[in-house]
């Protein structure tokens, strides 16, 4: 065959058998991460056939993957045109898009290469990940049916049809794919004896059953599962058990469960105690549903209010049996504290002993632990908690006011006696520490920041080697309004040990809040890779609190440029943190981690929503419109005036901005030449870092303010509408 016949797959027209087998070569190659000796292979077919349409489009996709990203998309171009009807070049062309991120486009190619090869079960896949990624979940539910109908025999495309089912809403059809598979499974089958896998896929199906609705349904397939002895994660299957079982108010039921768990472990998970309590109290339904996604220490006492009677019945519950069964549990000790009237005696000498066990044990959370005692009812639903954090809320409290006093009676005797109230014990000069440490803390509750800062410099005096000590001076004199102050003192504290990473990230946001980025740089150095630049380190390790108070820094510094860089820094990790999860789609369905995988993409879902996101969007809207309404005075290279000048004024001030400019520009060369440098020494160490070329914002400032600020108003109007300052930022977009 000559190089005029041209040879194409797509046109019936084959490689003969030599370059058939060398684009077997070819092939193999690429999936073995072997890119030269692919190439090599490539371009021996090209040599005789130098329109192989099939052979471009691999030699474009290798060259795709060692960097060479302008060659590679023009060699696949070249060979899709070549052979449009071939189903690898369309395939190809697809995993080309696929690398850019641009999915929809992916998606196309996928489909049109579907069209010439229906039943191509790698392209089938490859477009079923695309899908869910995408969230098109009609899409990926039909994709799943087709790989399934192709390869019922294989397990992994039972579970993702089924997967599909679930995530597009169609939980029956969900389940009843769950069961056709167990079905089909032979007496004796791995799939059905007691492993992970299939505890997880009991499970999942349990929690589809749930999600519907059907408690009594759920809470019958989690016995029958027990009965099968085939659950692994019995934690989950008892927590399961106790929340069925308060939703259908099987009270005694749900107490025998949580007691287990109890049992088990798990005297400290206050979401096992809120369960325990609610069956106690025969609490059930929507309320008993919301109290028990509580989060963190918060128990049913510090979420709901209860009378006296439910009190009672609580405390009686917790002195008489769980105390006495598990003496050493401190949140059963807490529980307690929270169930006793707080203007009683009892209570008094509770908290008194909690305190004075924590100060001997040097505790210095253990201001931030009692705070969780200062419960107001919520506005809006006079039956429920919520922890005051205004200093005028704190101040009121009764809890508060008792505390402070017992701390003062304690601060007292030990000053004057070395010992606790009552107490002949002598204790040790730490103990007076830690006591002054608390009464600081309180006071910072309080907004108090004189008596707190004279507190703590007592304790500073006493022992000036206290990490902690300087850390809680440097917030007080934060909260006081001396940021400079602040910065330094926690300064002194960071150099006191300079391994911890936490004192030293405190310094460095105050250096940042204090505006003084260059000294906050050097400290974030000393926990960055000295071999790399540590601006790319952090940018790689994806510190975004560092980020969003850079930016903000920059901002008040006028430095509109770096300020949008920084925010738009914190909008790319959320970009990659959306796109890790290409990486699960596959992966998760395979080890049937299927309740952890719903989970990450409900999440995933809300990514834009969260917190971080929504400051640093905000961030962006705010200075574009500031840029916006105010033009000429953003400029960071602004005109100087002459128009007042003399003649010889005018000159003269000319001459001196010759100079500067001249200077600036010797700066930003040698600033370049270091960065090239730079670059060319960490090349090898840093994979994944990439040069930014744009290290002012430059391209950033140069964009339509107004359409940015719309841009990134929607994206929060869309994802987080119950944060209040999304409606501040698009209220003032359209003013």
């Amino acid at each position: 065959m000559t190089k005029d016949e041209n040879p194409q797959a797509g046109k019936g027209i084959p490689l003969p058998k030599k370059e058939t087998d060398l684009f077997r070569s070819v092939v193999k190659h690429y999936e073995s991460k072997q890119y030269k000796k692919g190439i090599k292979y490539a371009d021996a077919i090209l040599k005789k056939f130098p329109k192989h349409g099939e052979t471009l489009c691999m030699k474009g996709l290798i060259l795709n993957c060692t960097g060479k990203r302008e060659e590679a998309i023009n060699m696949v171009k070249l060979g899709l045109m070549n052979d449009m009807r071939s189903h690898v070049c369309w395939h190809v062309y697809g995993l080309i898009y696929r690398s850019e991120r641009n999915y929809n486009e992916a998606i196309k190619a996928y489909k049109q290469a579907l069209r010439i090869d229906k039943e191509n079960i790698q392209i089938l896949k490859d477009l079923a990940l695309l899908q869910i990624q995408m969230r098109d979940l009609e899409g990926f539910t039909q994709t799943q049916h087709l790989i399934l109908e192709l390869k019922p025999n294989l397990k992994v495309n039972w579970l993702a049809f089924a997967l599909g089912k679930h995530v597009k809403g169609d939980l029956k059809g969900a389940v009843d794919i769950i069961d056709i598979f167990l079905s089909t499974l032979e007496e004796g089958s791995t799939d059905l004896q007691k492993n992970y896998e299939t505890s997880e896929l009991a499970l999942y199906k349990n929690s589809i059953i749930a999600e519907s609705g059907r408690w009594n349904e759920a809470l019958d397939h989690l016995i029958e599962c027990q009965k099968k002895d085939i659950i692994v994660d019995y934690f989950s299957w008892l927590k399961m058990c106790g929340f069925y079982q308060l939703q259908l108010d099987s009270f005694d039921e749900a107490k025998t469960t949580f007691n287990k768990l109890f049992e088990r472990g798990s005297t400290d998970d206050y979401s096992v105690h809120t369960g325990y309590m609610l069956a106690i109290l025969k609490i059930g339904g929507d309320l008993s549903k919301r109290m028990m996604k509580a989060k963190g220490a918060r128990a049913l006492p510090s979420l709901l209010v209860l009378t006296d009677a439910q009190k009672t019945t609580l405390k009686d519950e917790y002195k008489n049996q769980l105390l006495v069964q598990y003496p050493k549990s401190a949140a059963i000790m807490r529980i307690i504290m929270m169930l006793l009237d707080i203007e009683s005696k009892e209570w008094t000498d509770k908290i008194q002993s909690y305190i004075q066990t924590n100060l001997k044990r040097g505790v210095p959370s253990l201001g931030d632990d009692l705070s969780a005692l200062f419960l107001c009812c919520c506005p809006d639903n006079g039956n429920e908690y919520y922890i005051a954090q205004d200093p005028v809320d704190v101040k009121s409290h009764k809890a508060f006011r008792s505390i402070s006093n017992i701390v003062d009676g304690i601060i007292d005797s030990l000053e004057g006696n070395s010992t606790f109230p009552n107490d002949d014990e002598i204790q040790p000069p730490s103990t007076l520490l830690w006591a002054w440490f608390l009464r600081s803390t309180l006071y910072e509750f309080a907004a108090e920041y004189r008596e707190a800062v004279h507190f703590i410099d007592k304790c500073i005096d006493q022992t000036p080697t206290g990490v902690d000590l300087y850390e809680l001076k440097g917030r007080l004199l934060k909260k006081a309004g001396d940021i400079h102050a602040a910065a330094e003192c926690l300064d002194k504290g960071r150099e006191l040990d300079k391994q911890d990473r936490y004192i030293n990230n405190m310094t460095t946001k105050y250096l940042l809040q204090g505006d003084r980025e260059e000294e906050a740089l050097e400290k974030m150095a000393l926990f960055t890779r000295h071999e790399s630049d540590p601006e790319q380190n952090i940018f790689d390790m994806q510190v975004t609190w560092y980020e969003l108070e850079l930016a903000a820094c920059y901002g008040r510094k006028k430095m509109f440029g770096k300020c949008l860089r920084s925010y738009v820094s914190v909008e790319k990790h959320f970009e990659d943190i959306h796109e890790d999860q290409f990486d699960f789609h596959a992966y998760c369905i395979r080890k049937v981690t299927l309740r952890a995988y719903v989970d990450v993409l409900r999440w995933e879902d809300s990514i834009w929503g969260q917190d971080t996101y929504v400051r640093a969007a905000e961030g962006i809207i705010k200075t574009y419109l500031h840029l916006h309404d105010e033009p000429t005075k953003n400029s960071e290279d602004n005109e100087i005036d002459y128009s007042s000048m003399t003649a010889a004024e005018r000159k003269r001030a000319k001459a001196i901005a010759r100079k500067i400019k001249l200077k600036n520009e010797k700066k930003v060369l040698e600033e370049a030449k270091h960065r090239d440098a730079d670059d060319a020494k960490t090349k090898s160490e840093s994979k994944k870092s990439v040069k930014d070329e744009d290290p002012d914002g430059l391209e950033l400032l140069n964009k339509c303010h107004l359409d940015e600020a719309k841009k990134y108003a929607g994206t929060l109007v869309k994802n987080a509408p119950n944060h209040l300052n999304t409606w501040l930022c698009q209220y003032s977009r359209i003013v």
